[in-house]
């Protein structure tokens, strides 16, 4: 096994492509996420054990159940 490059830490990078800027953390994500599930006032998918006969069976189930109407 060859060993690995080492990587020059003072380096100065030549060029920059994009401008995005990397979010600090993740918190507002979480945060946005919590208040959805919150107001659907149910989960993504019925709790329980469920088998498919393949992915993409179940891929097709998990869409039905993240796109069916809230029951009132």
């Amino acid at each position: 096994m060859e060993p690995r490059p080492v990587i020059n830490l003072e380096e100065t990078i030549g060029k920059t492509v994009g401008r995005r800027v990397a979010p600090k953390n993740g918190t507002g994500l979480q945060v946005t996420l919590n208040e959805v599930l919150a107001s659907q006032r149910r989960g993504i998918c019925p709790k329980g054990v469920y088998r498919f006969n393949s992915h993409e069976e179940a891929d097709q189930w998990m869409w039905k159940m993240m796109n069916r109407k809230k029951a009132t």
